[in-house]
């Protein structure tokens, strides 16, 4: 065995041998991450480092991820000693070509707020390629409680210890079936400032079989209602590494053991040669034992023993927050619209080119000069003159045209399945009742009503279907109680650094302190404000998703204890790397800004083609797009915001069942070149390709293994009673003809469904 590869038998199922193989990589390793102390390690530019964990430190052992890929682990090597590869185009060449199902890989970027894109190349023995694009996630970001694969509890600065989890990701790409794989060339990413992709470990996964096989099983916190009992979710990952596609009435897979029963089997119509599907079982009964798993298809029953296995839904405490996952209907929902609004909406500006700021931090930005490289302070200045205080914008945040029935039917027509409201910014004023904490809302200053609870109370009586979520803000920059736990993230210095300080800001041409207006004192900020405004969110207004941001000192880990307790489908709002975990991103309809931004032009909003195409996008690769708008001081909303929403909206609705309750493809994200750039997602019974671009002459070929059979149909989605669409597969080449000009009368977007019937 070539000394570079590890072989680790890993489980037996449906008569194949599956194995992870992990990679010893070590003569590739070019970068340092892990450190026992501040500065010795230099994992960026910045001279960062992840802390060294005393289980990986010797190198030898192996990690097993919850997708069932076993790793030799990362970790510290040793002084001086690299223990990763920065991902610059290198080509690692196998010394025996090998045939294997799937390529995996641990990896972070290096910058934060930074996602780096780049893809991986495969060389197989016969010199054919094939791609796959890699999403790397900054390795920390704030209050991450649940993102990475591996999370460790800080990270190294060059001269500190960070109390702000780091994290390392996975990614699994398929490789081609019943080839052999001779060589992989990492992406190239090598800028230090805009960020680079690390390599920490990797892993082949072998089928030597004929046919389907069981790469995991993993009982999760999630649960199905039965009604009087409670059914637990157990995520089953099915490889078919064989020759021929599961299809007609598909296979099932069900569980038995000591005390635990299948309720609802899982089931997958259609998995061919290459492809790998998550399927969701439901049992009941706890404890940790040996359960046989059941594979049954064409009437033929397999059953594998995997060992070990704890079921049973358990109460949270703060040891086991990272098991919790995303409730089902988030998974489903995939769009959402943010909404900032506030004090800050009143000003309305962020500047444009060539320095985009964002325009609810008007406050942070002019009175803190140093960070400011968008004119912040002279717009202050020359705008309102010289004794204005941040405060005095409240009596002009007015909300006078604030129709909360007409925000929810504009989100309900753009499609949105769930909506965050910003209840309170960083400024620290509340659009909800916080009871004592604070007199700082709106309630006592600007529109003198509850906003979040009429938004909350005209979804639920005008479209009840509608999820509904709140942003908050852990600190506040200069709430005094918030002094104690004052920081400041890279410095303020720097146009990306913030300070927290918690100290009163100062007006930036009078020098005076500026009030804090409405503010009750507290003796300790995060029992006396920061939690009692979570649990009024959580119990009182009954938020279905909490987006909690920023960082440092923080009571989350105690509240969601409780919370989820009390509500189990509730949910911290997440971004991750993509395929296999579920992730969110975050933009808005204004380039420059999340709150209103009176110097964008209309031009400038993004359009509904725009709108559409990042939705497919990031639904393909098992995303959501929580989409952004800033309605003005008054409440209205610019109009070109509202245009694109609805103009979206009518593509969404036409096509829906290609984007909502769908999973990404594990074959294929994505496939471009000069002519075609589509995206898969599927169901139980379909595959769908969304074009992002109109099919030339009404041809569109896509150079993917789609998973068709003879028998199957295809249809063009949104265009009903469309004739002479043809369609024929030559090898990995899928090819539509429309004719009759029923491209023409499309847009945005193209989706053609390809019906599992065979």
């Amino acid at each position: 065995m070539p000394a570079w590869l590890l072989a680790v038998a890993a489980c037996t199922s449906y008569g194949v041998v599956a194995r992870s193989i992990p990679l010893h990589l070590d003569a590739y390793f070019d970068n340092q991450a892990f450190g026992t102390y501040p500065g010795e390690a230099a994992f960026n530019g910045l001279n960062e480092s992840y802390p060294a964990s005393a289980s990986y430190r010797d190198g030898n052992e192996t990690f097993l991820s919850s997708s069932g890929i076993e790793y030799v682990s990362p970790g510290y090597r040793g002084a001086s000693t690299p223990d990763n590869i920065i991902c610059a185009g290198q080509t690692i060449a196998l010394r025996t070509p090998r045939r294997a199902f799937a390529f995996s890989v641990l990896h972070s970027s290096d910058v934060r707020k930074k996602t780096i894109l780049g893809n991986i190349t495969f060389t197989y023995s016969d010199n054919s390629t094939s791609t796959a694009e890699l999403r790397s996630e900054p390795w920390w970001a704030f209050l991450a409680i649940n993102r990475g694969d591996i999370v460790y509890d800080r990270f190294y600065t060059h001269n500190a210890t960070n109390f702000n989890t780091s994290h390392v990701f996975e990614f699994e790409a398929g490789l081609t079936p019943g080839k052999e794989l001779a060589a992989i060339t990492l992406p190239n990413t090598t800028n230090a400032t805009t960020g680079r992709i690390h390599m920490f470990a990797a892993s082949l996964w072998e089928n030597d079989g004929p046919s389907v096989g069981v790469q995991n099983v993993r009982p999760t916190q999630k649960w199905v209602d039965l009604g009087d009992t409670r059914s637990q979710v157990v995520e089953v990952i099915l490889n078919n590494g064989g020759t021929e596609c599961v299809h007609g009435d598909g296979l099932t897979v069900s569980f038995k053991g000591n005390d635990i029963e299948t309720v609802q089997p899982g089931r997958i119509k259609r998995l061919c040669p290459g492809d790998q599907k998550s399927i969701q079982v439901s049992v009941t009964g706890s404890g940790t034992c040996a359960v046989d798993v059941s594979i049954v298809y064409q009437n033929t029953t397999t059953t594998h023993t995997f060992s070990d296995l704890t079921f049973g839904l358990t109460n949270w405490t703060e040891d086991n927050l990272a098991a919790h996952e995303s409730p089902q209907w988030f998974d489903d929902a995939k769009f959402g619209i943010f909404i900032h609004w506030g004090p800050y909406s009143v000003p309305a500006w962020g500047n444009s080119t060539p320095h985009e700021s964002y325009a609810e931090w008007f406050w942070w930005y002019t009175t803190h000069p140093e960070g400011d490289s968008s004119g912040f302070r002279d717009y202050r200045l020359r705008t309102y003159g010289p004794d204005l205080n941040y405060d005095d914008f409240f009596t002009n945040f007015t909300g006078a045209q604030y129709e909360p029935k007409a925000w929810v039917d504009l989100i309900a027509d753009a499609g949105a399945k769930y909506f965050v409201i910003t209840t309170k910014h960083h400024d620290g004023f509340a659009l909800f009742d916080a009871g004592t904490t604070t007199n700082r809302t709106s309630l006592h200053h600007g529109p003198r009503r509850d906003v979040v609870r009429d938004l909350f109370d005209a979804a639920s009586t005008h479209h009840p279907s509608l999820r509904r979520g709140t942003y908050f803000s852990l600190p506040e920059w200069f709430n005094p109680a918030w002094g104690p736990y004052g920081f400041a993230q890279y410095g303020p210095e720097r146009p990306g650094g913030t300070t927290h300080p918690g100290l009163a800001a100062r007006n930036p041409f009078t020098h005076a302190p500026e009030p804090y207006t409405g503010f009750v004192p507290a003796a300790n900020f995060l029992r006396d404000v920061m939690t009692p405004q979570m649990e009024i969110l959580a119990y009182a207004y009954a938020t279905e998703l909490l987006w909690c941001d920023a960082g440092a000192a923080n009571a989350t880990a105690g509240f969601a204890r409780a919370w989820w307790n009390w509500a189990r489908e509730t949910w911290p709002s997440i971004r991750a790397a993509g395929p296999p975990s579920k992730w969110e991103s975050n933009m808005g309809m204004d380039p420059y800004s999340y709150w209103y931004n009176r110097a964008t032009g209309d031009d400038e909003y993004m359009d509904a083609t725009t709108l559409v195409t990042t939705l497919v996008d990031m639904v393909s690769k098992n995303g959501n797009l929580l989409l952004n708008i800033g309605p003005r001081a008054d409440g209205t909303i610019p109009q070109p915001e509202v245009d694109a929403l609805r103009e979206a909206g009518t593509w969404i609705a036409a096509h829906e069942e290609a984007v909502f309750n769908t999973t990404y493809w594990f074959q294929r994200a994505e496939v471009r070149d000069e002519k075609v750039n589509v995206r898969f997602t599927q169901t139980d019974d379909a595959l769908y390709i969304t074009s992002l671009v109109k099919p030339e002459g009404g041809k569109l070929e896509v150079r993917a293994p789609v998973p068709v059979l003879p028998g199957d149909t295809v249809s063009l989605l949104g265009a009903e009673g469309v004739e002479g669409l043809e369609w024929a597969i030559d090898g990995e080449v899928f090819t539509i003809v429309l004719e009759g000009g029923a491209v023409e009368r499309g847009k945005h977007a193209w989706v053609f469904k390809v019906s599992y019937v065979a």
